[in-house]
């Protein structure tokens, strides 16, 4: 599907016909989010108008809320690819500022959407509110629709074990050790994007290279430990592990992601991995040899791999 990725409001080109839209972080474009996505595009074909989803960049809780702004399930790179994924049209990307934080609903509504935009249909999960404080409720969405003259339809909840799906119950299972609830969740694997830098190269030299990943400070990464994995390289997905974690090798180095592709030994510095941790191995261990660290990586990939052929079979 072709997406168009539009970075300001400054660079949005106006439709005289008029747009669906949809309005959201997405943070983790999760099942609720893609049934969201999906409608948009169903809608927009219905009435012969191109989809359109606007998103925010920073997440407006880090403005709103700065002493505990959430982590994030989906980084920039992250999200961009699962919208490519879940719909076509255009998405744009707005800056979240103070100037955008202090407009209420209406000022929203009437400034962006209806004139810079030209909003006929927007379409909002069940939950949705934005404008200062968030006070543009549902209610208040009616009301506005009314008075400017568009559409509005609101998506019921996807439902999982008696509970409306979120990004905050997903943010709370990966805190508890719950991956794979939390990837049964967002209706695809997790990822954990970044570019490959340079570490001290003890994998090489035990017989285990790894792809260091310095992923995004506010990336919220699953527990301490070793994982089975799958990463995207050459484009197409490789088994390998991943560890997560202070390597007490590097004590310096502080937290983190380093990952051992299967049956690849190609260097990768400066290249963006995405990387999908999937079941969890072992806790995080202090050896203190080498050897004793190379037989545990050694049991690991025998473990990784009976889990992955399981799955397979």
């Amino acid at each position: 599907m072709k997406l168009d990725v539009i970075k300001g409001i400054d660079s949005f080109k106006l439709d005289d016909r008029g747009v669906v839209v949809t309005i959201g972080t997405f943070d983790g474009v999760h099942r609720g989010h893609q049934a969201i996505l999906h409608r948009l595009v169903e809608a927009a074909a219905e009435q012969s108008l191109e989809p359109l989803a606007i998103t925010f960049e920073p997440h407006p809780r880090v403005l709103v809320t700065p002493d505990e702004p959430p982590p994030l399930l989906t980084v920039w790179d992250e999200k961009e690819m699962y919208f490519r994924r879940y719909m076509h049209g255009r998405v744009l990307v707005m800056e979240f500022n103070s100037d955008v934080m202090n407009l209420t609903a209406e000022q929203f509504v009437s400034e962006f959407l209806i004139k810079r935009i030209n909003l006929k249909k927007l379409i909002v999960g069940y939950d949705h509110a934005f404008g200062k404080n968030r006070s543009g409720t549902i209610n208040d969405l009616i009301d506005l629709s009314h008075r400017f003259s568009f559409t509005l339809e609101v998506v019921n909840p996807v439902i999982l074990n008696g509970r409306p799906i979120s990004s905050t119950r997903i943010r709370r299972l990966i805190t508890d050790h719950k991956l794979g609830h939390a990837i049964e969740m967002l209706g695809h694997p997790y990822p954990i994007a970044g570019r490959v830098v340079r570490g001290i190269g003890l994998g090489r030299k035990i017989g285990y290279p790894t792809a260091n990943i310095d992923f995004h400070a506010r990336k919220m990464l699953p527990a301490d430990g070793v994982y089975g994995c799958s990463v995207e390289v050459g484009g197409r997905l490789a088994d390998g592990m991943m560890f997560i974690g202070h390597n007490h090798f590097n004590p310096e180095a502080g937290r983190s992601v380093e990952v051992n592709i299967f049956d690849f030994d190609t260097e990768l510095y400066d290249q963006t991995l995405f990387c999908y941790p999937e079941s969890f191995i072992r806790d995080n261990q202090l050896f203190d040899t080498t050897d004793e660290l190379v037989a545990q990586i050694h049991e690991d990939k025998k473990n990784v791999l009976q889990i992955k052929s399981k799955g397979e079979s």
